[in-house]
């Protein structure tokens, strides 16, 4: 903080145009997420048994994952065959509102992708920006992010930094 002439004191950093935060949390997509894990359609957790597999499929409750996003994987070292995940997309193409290959946090990087990939990044060039830096649990921004946030500014920033206005770290200057 400074002072103007007159003593009042002056935030330089919000009077900045060059400075720019980014909050990745807004991008953020409230959909319910959930997991699957095929284990439990597996003999002993670890074998595929065509036919026992299709039985199970067909008298689970694919209800619970109505209007949710829906991440399928094995927690097994079992080998899954392709058809199998294709068989349980199928299953849950009329209630979960899409289906992804992994756990949550695969899903989640995803879908902040998805909605990042929106931004005109250019709109960033020449400034410096703050990627900023806290998350909270209900909005959890995973690594990745910062990963491809940092990718698509690297063209355009004069400066990035990871933090807040007040406490950042630099880590990059063009």
């Amino acid at each position: 903080m400074a002072t103007d002439t007159q003593g009042e004191i002056v935030n330089k950093v919000k009077q900045s145009e060059k400075l720019v935060t980014i909050d990745l949390q807004e991008y953020f997509d409230s959909t319910p997420r959930t997991e699957l894990d095929l284990k439990q359609f597996l003999f002993k957790g670890m074998i595929l048994k065509e036919d026992d597999f299709r039985e199970q499929l067909e008298n689970f409750d694919w209800s619970q994952f109505e209007g949710q996003y829906v991440g399928v994987y094995c927690s097994t070292d079992a080998i899954i065959s392709k058809w199998a995940y294709m068989l349980v997309g199928q299953h849950l193409a009329t209630h979960a509102k899409e289906v992804f290959k992994g756990k949550v946090d695969d899903m989640l990087y995803e879908l902040y992708r998805r909605n990042l990939k929106e931004l005109n990044w250019s709109s960033y060039q020449d400034k410096f920006v703050i990627l900023k830096g806290c998350s909270s649990k209900e909005k959890p921004v995973p690594e990745g992010v910062y990963l491809y946030a940092t990718q698509q500014l690297l063209p355009y920033v004069k400066k990035l930094m990871y933090g807040e206005a007040c406490s950042n770290v630099p880590v990059y200057r063009g």
